[in-house]
């Protein structure tokens, strides 16, 4: 509980960038896991699919029906690719600190969900919010896109704002908040079961069923996340929204 994040600090002069490694390390961790699903799975793609072709169809297909929950598979079909990505890369970010969580090094904890890490939910959030902006005045126009702002009545333009600051914040904060409680009680636990070994019998039966709930909240945050980014694109790019 007392561990601190190993930072490296870049000075350029006029300000310092600070990198905290176990998060650099964990995000790129992550990616090559997500790097090596999607390699694995379609190395030999077959008409009738085995194996992890068969789970990346199941990826396809479960994402694909997210958007078409949302709109028109004819204007949501450019997201596919974008969903699929947010989906797998989050859930696995989410489960990569329950395995080896807490692996500290002196004070420095160096292995965590990089979920856990507000800075991280919180850049998923803000492009996010960034895509949906660029597609909807690219699909709307900018013209067109301006006036949803202003939509059913002109007074609603400050109120159209906060919402999308509101929800880039819920977006962000959402995710990284059960992530994080989940390792912390994990981590709690964990220091219970190498105390003694009374603690250690009175901590493992807990610690089993958490690390199930966990691994189930993890897939369902990143359910979650895409969900919700779909549902704000189509406000962006449906006309009927």
């Amino acid at each position: 509980m007392d561990h601190t994040a190993p930072e490296l600090h870049l000075d350029l002069g006029f300000m310092t960038l600070t990198f905290n490694l176990s998060t650099v390390l964990t995000l790129l961790v992550a990616a090559i896991i997500v790097f090596i699903i999607a390699f694995v799975s379609t190395r030999t793609l077959a008409l009738k699919p085995t194996g992890m072709q068969n789970f990346m169809e199941w990826i396809m297909d479960f994402v694909k029906n997210i958007i078409k929950s949302n709109m028109d598979w004819k204007t949501g079909g450019r997201f596919h690719i974008l969903g699929i990505t947010l989906i797998m890369f989050i859930a696995v970010s989410n489960l990569l600190g329950l395995p080896m969580g807490g692996i500290a090094y002196g004070s420095d904890l160096w292995w965590k969900s990089p979920t856990a890490d507000p800075v991280v939910t919180m850049t998923l959030a803000s492009m996010v919010l960034v895509l949906t902006q660029y597609y909807g005045v690219k699909m709307q126009g900018t013209g067109g896109y301006a006036k949803t702002f202003f939509q059913p009545m002109s007074f609603m333009f400050p109120l159209k704002v906060i919402e999308e600051f509101a929800n880039t914040l819920t977006l962000g904060l959402r995710l990284y908040g059960n992530i994080y409680a989940g390792e912390i009680l994990l981590t709690l636990l964990t220091g219970l079961a190498v105390s003694s070994a009374f603690g250690f019998f009175g901590a493992i039966v807990p610690m089993m069923a958490w690390m199930g709930f966990s691994i189930f909240i993890g897939f369902i945050q990143a359910f979650i996340f895409t969900m919700l980014t779909m549902v704000y694109m189509a406000h962006k790019v449906s006309t009927d929204h």
